[in-house]
């Protein structure tokens, strides 16, 4: 499987999960990430977590970073699973 893929399934699970948590329809949610876009994500959220959002978006390290978690390789090997 490419490093970059999820199964479909799991895209919507998760999609789900983030969209009700957000208020926001999966259609809705799928294309604004899709466009690079997270005014559904970023309203939601408190002003200092908003900022603490767009600051790790616009840093790639910042990212990397939090990939790089034992969490965060767990949670992908869930979503992909490998």
């Amino acid at each position: 499987m490419n490093r970059n893929s999820f199964d479909s399934d799991s895209l919507k699970g998760l999609l789900g999960v983030v969209s009700k948590k957000l208020g926001v329809p999966p259609e809705k949610l799928k294309k604004e990430l899709e466009e690079g876009k997270f005014d559904s994500a970023i309203a939601g959220m408190s002003k200092s977590d908003a900022a603490k959002f767009q600051q790790a978006i616009n840093n790639p390290k910042i990212i990397e970073k939090m990939m790089s978690t034992p969490q965060a390789k767990a949670l992908y090997k869930k979503l992909s699973g490998e």
